[in-house]
């Protein structure tokens, strides 16, 4: 097993240091390559070990350097820890443009100066009049209204300065833009330019005649367009080198006018530069009533008069503060990890870099920080301040002719104003896309630099498809305004409305609704540009409150109430009046749904009857993706429930049988505690049990010992397992002290434990020496009594002397973890479901997915839980799941990126563990890494040993596991966030067959778990069981499974040639692998003959596998169950 790929994350938890991971998007793409096909399983237990650095005693002792001192001193007060600095250290080194690169890019960009100055000027034209233009060029701005007054000549740019982060050395790899002003001269712009558009059509011509020159000259490799952030109004040309450098840099050019060419007094907030009647077509009414305000518009044109001021700000505060510029680094690749930078109303790298010079002027960053500090000032920042209710300045003049926060307040969704007080810095960012600013800088404490993508962030997306639907929402919802501010984009005019009315309606079960619009991409400048519902989708996506995500009421006001009105129109049609239990008649919403699964996708409800009623958007342009996996753990005969109700009337029937146990009246001894210690009673059995009522006709009958028995002529019954409960029992000195008598006590127990329970309740129970099973309303317990001395004296042993160890023996550790671990651990999950209901869906679907990729085997039930337990319990960088969607795609990526070999994955269960111990916890995992197993999970009551994973999986099924779900994960997200639909959801959980030597084919008919398989047949055999629950009289047959018991067989007979892997739920295939070792040829001895034949190898003789006999042994020994055996490899042909 090797190293996790970059970005596996030390999940270790809640309080500890900070931690910044390396985690790049692209960097982690290498251990994805391997195929699923054949893999060798291999890897040895040491490789990728960290190991410590061997020193000789003369360095190990050496005197530290002064300046090792100053480094020390450094650290200590900018860092607070030296693995911190490392790994700032290295993360800037990963993103830093190297000097070579630079002096590559600097040469280009003085090749773009010249040729640009020495593009060639054109006649003057009407702005209408773009004859002129040649063919191979289209103008990259949607001329709409076409008619506009002006004239155009272009005229070679009056100067060309590199602006933006290249030139403050704080841009980042992989991807280098360098941002250029082309001043267009004053000769070709006029005072009233800044109307209806005239600078924008002069802008983008300007541009057309600059793309058609470069794009002819050989010096480039492509010459494109694209959008400035995602502005329609704002095209930029891009450039690139030719040959092996086309990917080195894109120059990204801006037209912009000169410096205080437009009086910034006419584009405040406050003023209107689109005229209606223009823009609408329309005669201007004579009522003498106002324009409306243009405030975005006003903001795009004083943002390209402020390039350059904004450019010399930074370069003024920035300077050699090379901390500054570190921080500043730091922040976008935070931002890009965090998807929050991406197109129109993103919180871009210009944003933080603003932010940083704001913090500095009012001090609350010094210039002597290091990079880590100022990202953590600036995360503060956001944290604590919301821009929405109170906008920030830079600009320190008092002139009273410049607006109030309070004016760009009402204009502006987010305030931060620029040094000259007139232009907001933030017109473009979106209230949702700030709160979640906010929610990341909140959480963004811990592990800084995960990847955070939409889908495994939220909990329920939804996509907006096709965005064309959204020109009807302004239409809905009287946009006009909007529409002529935003020069017709409406799928930015129709947002803001969408996600506050969106907000409005999910109230209590919503934390944070979050947008994504994928940005524009670039097109040739041969090509009109794309248009509005050619941007993709609009997605939306969800964080929920797990408290109030479930109700199926929407309490409105009283009937007599002012507000009911607006209540009856907010909801229209699904608002009814009830009367409450208090008497009360109020106005209410009642949602339709039965069980869990769907109380949990009542944001769907919501989501489509409010943009249907308000927005005129149809359910079937919402794609809602929230509950698309429900149907991998939903019962086979149940299309609507996710089996929580199951679940609830086993733990409500456990808790029946517990009350009788603790007053059961003649018993020796009485009962001490009884605790469950079963899946099913943590929430987490993938399949959760159904009250069984047999059909007899199915069954032989053992009347003496009112038990069934399974007919050969009938398919294999149903699959009924028994729910484990441990019963102690009081200590009493009556016990004895051996262990051999204290079994022989316990048995004794379970047949009074039985006795009782038939006469004092009536219960059909069926005891043995082990265990006693109950049949209680349908459901099959089997209880265990338990002394808890009996651990402690299984461990007692005698020397010759009579001299009493203690030792750990396989018979204690096996008989403490299942009466003393296992109902501890029962009980601490069963308590985290209370807390975190999605806790059950989430543990059922990882263990749904490992069990049908065949590995079930490898890993327990506990072990996967604990694993799930997990993502609830140190959820960082996320918040807990609130959906088992979400849940089940973090469990895949903890599963892929964690470092298995270098870690242990410490589960703070009821947050027992304080982060000095955890701390001494991994210490001591270091240092005894060797003797524990490759896959260690620490639990409070379990600091050392890891019981739950001493048994398995081995380093190769492990890393299995491992490549696995990193191949899945992406796959599974990408159909997920897939618009139109995410196809066959099922994929990722059919396993690679490929990779096996031999395929076992097994007989339906023999399989009781068949519906439960992966694709579900459409129609399978009876199961001997009764459609309606009642009383029974017999036990039913019990923990019958003929795939498991051939297995077991399979496994003893061929265990040391081959590994046999399965799936319990319904699979209908047991695929083989070879050892490689068992095809070495071995020493002729007479005890080894099994499944081998002999060889002669020279003068020797020597026993190799005879593949053929046991191919035929496999069919024999499965016989009725194996329908054929099928040899898928010839590596192994001897």
């Amino acid at each position: 097993m090797g190293p996790a790929p970059a970005g596996a994350q030390d999940r270790g938890t809640a309080g500890e240091p900070e931690v910044i991971e390396v985690a790049l998007e692209g960097t982690a793409k290498e251990g994805k390559k391997e195929s699923s096909k054949k893999r060798t399983l291999a890897g040895s237990p040491v490789e990728g070990l960290l190991q410590p650095a061997k020193l000789s005693r003369a360095e190990l002792y050496k005197e530290p350097t002064s300046e090792e001192l100053n480094r020390l001193r450094e650290t200590e007060s900018l860092f607070h820890s030296s693995l911190l600095r490392l790994q700032v250290e290295e993360l800037l080194k990963e993103v830093r443009l190297p000097e070579k690169k630079k002096e590559r890019i600097d040469a280009f960009l003085r090749e773009v100066n010249q040729r640009v100055l020495k593009v060639p000027s054109t006649l003057k034209t009407e702005l209408t009049d773009q004859t002129w233009l040649p063919a191979g060029v289209r103008v990259p701005l949607h001329q709409v209204p076409y008619t506009v007054k002006g004239c155009f000549r272009f005229l070679p740019p009056a100067q060309v300065t590199v602006v933006g982060s290249y030139l403050l050395g704080t841009c980042i790899r992989p991807d280098i833009n360098v941002d250029m002003a082309v001043t267009m001269p004053r000769e070709i712009l006029q005072d009233k330019d800044g109307l209806n558009q005239r600078y924008f059509r002069k802008r983008a011509l300007y541009l057309a005649h600059l793309a058609h020159h470069l794009g002819q000259d050989p010096f480039f490799g492509s010459v494109r367009f694209s959008y400035t952030n995602g502005c329609h109004l704002k095209p930029s040309l891009l450039l690139r080198p030719r040959g092996k450098d086309e990917r080195l840099v894109t120059v990204r050019l801006h037209p912009c006018p000169p410096p205080d060419f437009f009086r910034p007094c006419r584009l405040l907030p406050s003023k209107n530069n689109v005229r209606s009647a223009w823009y609408r077509g329309q005669s201007p009414p004579g009522d003498g009533s106002p324009e409306p305000p243009t405030p975005h518009y006003n903001a795009w044109v004083l943002q390209d008069m402020t390039l350059e001021s904004h450019v010399q700000l930074l370069s003024t505060v920035l300077g050699s503060a090379l901390g500054l510029k570190d921080g500043v680094a730091l922040l976008k690749v935070w931002l890009r990890q965090r998807e929050l930078d991406k197109g129109l109303g993103g919180f871009s790298g210009f944003l933080v870099s603003m932010l940083v010079a704001f913090l500095v002027s009012t001090r609350k960053i010094h210039t002597t920080m290091s990079g880590y500090q100022v990202l953590r000032s600036v995360l503060q920042f956001l944290a604590t301040t919301d821009l929405t209710v109170n906008g920030i300045s830079l600009c320190l003049s008092s002139d009273p002719s410049l607006p109030a926060l309070a004016d760009f307040h009402q204009a502006f969704p987010v305030v931060f104003l620029d040094s000259s007080g007139c232009l907001n810095l933030c017109a473009d960012v979106t209230a949702s896309t700030y709160h979640q600013v906010q929610h990341e800088a909140r959480l963004s404490m811990l592990l800084l630099m995960t990847p955070k993508p939409m889908i495994r962030a939220f909990d329920h997306i939804l996509h907006l498809h096709p965005l064309s639907r959204l020109q009807a929402a302004c239409h809905r919802l009287k946009m006009w305004p909007e529409l002529q501010d935003l020069g017709g984009d409406y799928v930015s005019a129709a947002l803001g409305s969408l996600t506050t009315l969106l907000e409005q309606g999910l109230g209590s079960r919503l934390h944070l609704l979050a947008h994504s619009r994928p940005p524009v991409s670039e097109w040739d400048i041969s090509q009109d540009p794309p248009k509005h519902r050619d941007s993709g989708t609009l997605t939306l996506g969800l964080l929920l409150r797990p408290e109030g995500l479930t109700s199926v009421l929407e309490l409105g006001p009283e009937a007599n109430q002012p507000e009911a009105a607006d209540f009856r129109q907010f909801w229209g049609s699904r608002s009814e009046l009830r009367r409450f239990q208090d008497g009360a008649i109020r106005e209410a919403v009642v949602w339709e749904a039965a069980s869990m699964a769907q109380k949990r996708l009542i944001p769907h409800q919501v989501v489509t009857h409010l943009l249907a009623l308000h927005a005129n958007i149809p359910d079937t342009c919402v794609h809602y993706v929230g509950g698309l996996l429900d149907a991998l753990i939903q019962s086979p005969k149940e299309n609507s429930s996710t089996g929580e109700e199951a679940l609830a009337a086993a733990v409500r029937c456990y808790d029946d049988l517990s009350r009788l146990l603790w007053g059961l009246e003649g018993l020796p001894l009485t009962v001490s505690a009884v605790q469950g210690a079963h899946p099913v009673l943590r929430y987490t059995e993938v399949f959760p049990p159904t009250p069984v009522r047999p059909a007899y006709s199915f069954y032989e009958q053992l009347r003496e010992r009112a038990s069934l028995l399974p007919r050969p002529d009938k398919p294999c019954p149903a699959y009924v397992e028994p729910m484990t409960v441990v019963c102690h029992l009081e200590g009493s000195g009556q016990w004895p002290q051996d262990a051999e008598a204290i079994r022989r006590v316990r048995a004794a127990f379970q047949l009074r434990l039985a006795e009782l329970l038939t006469q004092q309740h009536g219960l059909q129970c069926r005891a043995t020496a082990t265990h006693t099973d109950v049949l209680k309303d349908g459901f099959v317990f089997r209880v265990r009594v338990a002394y808890q001395r009996e651990p402690q004296i299984l461990r007692e042993m005698r020397s010759p002397e009579g001299m009493i160890s203690l030792r750990d023996t396989p018979a204690s550790l096996r008989l403490d973890r299942d009466t003393r671990h296992l109902p501890l651990l029962t009980s601490a999950l069963h308590g985290l479901q209370q807390q975190h209901p999605a806790f059950s869906g989430v543990a059922r679907l990882a263990k749904r997915w490992v069990r049908a990729q065949l590995l079930g085997e490898g890993f327990t039930d506990e072990s996967l839980d604990l694993v799930v337990a997990a993502l609830f319990l140190h959820p960082e960088p996320f918040t807990p799941p609130s959906s088992p969607q979400v849940g089940f795609l973090r469990f895949l990526f903890l599963v892929s990126t964690f470092d298995w070999k270098n870690n242990p994955l410490i589960v703070n269960l009821n947050n027992e563990l304080t982060v000095e111990e955890q701390q001494e916890i991994r210490s001591g995992f270091l240092a005894a890494r060797t003797q524990l197993p490759v896959m260690v999970i620490v639990t409070p009551q379990d600091r050392k040993n890891s019981v739950w994973t001493q048994d398995g999986p081995s380093p190769q099924i492990l890393q299995q596991l491992v490549v696995l779900a990193a191949e899945a994960l992406p796959v599974l997200e990408k159909q997920l966030m897939d618009p139109r639909g995410p196809g066959d959801i099922r994929t990722v959980f059919r396993p690679p067959l490929d990779m096996y030597d031999v395929l076992i084919r097994l007989s339906p008919r023999h399989i009781p778990r068949h519906r439960q398989a992966v694709d579900s047949p459409a129609a399978s055999f009876c199961r001997g069981l009764l459609s309606e629950p009642g009383p029974s009289s017999l036990m039913p047959v019990l923990g019958y499974d003929p795939p498991q018991l051939y297995l077991a067989q399979l496994r003893e007979a061929f265990g040391d040639l081959a590994l046999f892997f399965y799936d319990q739920h319904g699979g209908e295939v047991i695929g083989v692998l070879w050892k490689p070792s068992s095809f070495q040829p071995q020493p002729f001895k007479a005890s080894n003959t099994k499944g081998r034949m002999v060889m002669s190898q020279g003068e020797e003789l020597v026993m190799v596998p005879n593949v053929e006999a046991i191919l035929e042994d496999l069919a024999i020994l499965g016989e009725g169950l194996v329908q054929a055996v099928e040899a898928r490899s010839e590596k192994w042909t001897v």
